[in-house]
């Protein structure tokens, strides 16, 4: 199919996840990188021997792949400068990255995550960049529509998500949806996807009974419940509903939504109809199951592509995402991968700008594309076969996007958020906690964060 131009299509994408998205941290001291003057760039990197450590969070099959072909061929366009690359999952570079920022002699270049647990906290302490004046250079400020930026923006003094000065571009674009196996619905006497939280329960329902586990699931490193919540949520409660709780604008966690989405989400775990154990199961090694044909149904994000269409069963698979109840579009978690920052202490500003377009425009994303991943500006010449992994996830980002139909990462809302839903989604899945306790533990962090 032919993709629509790289400006529509985006511009769905950033203003569905940007919807109403501000709210403010407790106070706090300007960043002192962001309040001081930055002096002049420029893209000439020079020609003296420089090394650039930049760690990123590209650990999975394609996006892996991509990277590394990034990489050499940067180091060969520029002969003077290698990259030292430190490459580690989300899950570990959550847990090391502030340690590695505040050390005497941090990265260069950095994927920071969005929101105030991490890219907020960085820019508050000072170990960010900010990067307008390379935007202004490079073109970025061009190549994204301006809300997709203000995703990756911050007050200087990281006290306000979305605020003036840009700290980080984009490589990827994503989506969080449901992987399906065709084969696996059609024994279990199942003609299509689901299309609703309601007959994805059915469809579990008869797969099981059919046989087969109906959701493989893993959380041993527990960002996968955010996903698996959020999923449900968004198919539930919609597109505003969810951006507004998120923004601290409006809504309760403690809401009718939010707790029937955990009570689905509880079912399914009592049904028998997830990984048993889920808690000490990898998600890798939920992929690998679901690859294989072992199950129905997969929750998580378009970051898995390639891994899938590497699968052994990868022509059985389907993808697609969930609709609320009165939509006429799906709604689903997503909007761009963890943005790639340039640190405050780093001594070769120019050469890591340089870096950062170069894993980020254009030409980067028909890397991307090549490897088996989703750019966050889709190229115009990408037009990957229907009924393929590739051509639904395709199909599904220009639809959900185009109908601003995207809801932000769960983990956004608050600056302690992440660990809160992330424990709170084993317990859930363990049957430690009720959906009411879930839900309660989810609204008393954030009531703390909004009161503030």
């Amino acid at each position: 199919m032919k993709h629509i131009s790289k400006a529509s299509m985006l511009i769905g994408v950033a203003a569905a996840v940007a919807l109403g998205l501000t709210a403010c941290t407790p106070g706090g001291s300007a960043a002192p990188a962001a309040s001081q003057s930055l002096g002049p760039v420029s893209k000439d990197v020079g020609s003296a021997k420089t090394t650039l450590t930049v760690w990123d969070q590209n650990t999975d099959t394609g996006i892996n792949d991509a990277q590394q072909v990034l990489n050499d061929a940067f180091e060969k366009a520029h002969p003077n400068i290698t990259v030292k690359r430190v490459s580690r999952s989300f899950a570990d570079l959550k847990t090391t990255l502030k340690l590695a920022l505040s050390g005497d002699n941090p990265p260069d270049v950095v994927q920071a995550n969005q929101g105030y647990p991490d890219m907020g906290a960085f820019v508050k302490a000072g170990f960010l960049r900010p990067v307008d004046d390379y935007a202004e250079l490079y073109g970025w400020d061009d190549y994204y529509p301006s809300s997709l930026l203000k995703l990756n923006s911050f007050s200087s003094d990281g006290t306000t998500w979305q605020g003036d000065q840009l700290y980080g571009v984009s490589q990827t674009g994503e989506l969080v949806g449901l992987y399906y196996n065709k084969e696996v619905l059609k024994a279990a006497g199942i003609d299509s996807p689901p299309t609703t939280v309601a007959e994805l329960t059915e469809d579990m329902q008869k797969v099981k009974a059919a046989g087969t586990l109906p959701l493989s699931y893993g959380d041993v490193e527990k960002s996968p419940g955010i996903h698996l919540y959020g999923l449900v949520l968004s198919a539930l409660a919609g597109r505003e509903p969810v951006n507004d709780l998120v923004a601290g604008k409006s809504g309760s966690w403690t809401g009718d939504d939010e707790v029937e989405a955990a009570s689905t989400i509880s079912g399914w775990v009592k049904d028998g109809y997830v990984t048993e154990g889920a808690n000490g199961v990898s998600r890798d090694d939920a992929v690998s199951a679901f690859g294989s044909g072992k199950s129905a149904f997969l929750i998580t994000g378009t970051w898995y592509q390639a891994t899938l269409e590497a699968a052994s069963k990868a022509k059985d698979i389907g993808f697609t995402a969930l609709t609320p109840t009165g939509a006429s579009t799906p709604v689903t978690m997503g909007g761009e991968g963890l943005a790639w920052a340039i640190t405050s202490k780093t001594k070769n500003a120019d050469a890591a700008a340089a870096y950062v377009d170069f894993v980020t425009n254009a030409k980067a994303a028909t890397t991307l594309v090549d490897q088996g991943n989703l750019p966050t500006v889709v190229p115009d010449t990408d037009t990957p076969a229907e009924g393929t992994i590739a051509g639904d996830i395709t199909s599904n980002y220009k639809t959900i996007s185009s109908a601003n139909a995207l809801t932000p990462y769960l983990d956004y809302a608050t600056p302690t958020f992440y660990d809160t839903i992330t424990a709170a989604m084993q317990d859930l899945v363990a049957g430690k906690a009720t959906p009411e306790q879930y839900t309660k533990t989810l609204q008393t962090d954030y009531t703390g964060f909004v009161k503030k």
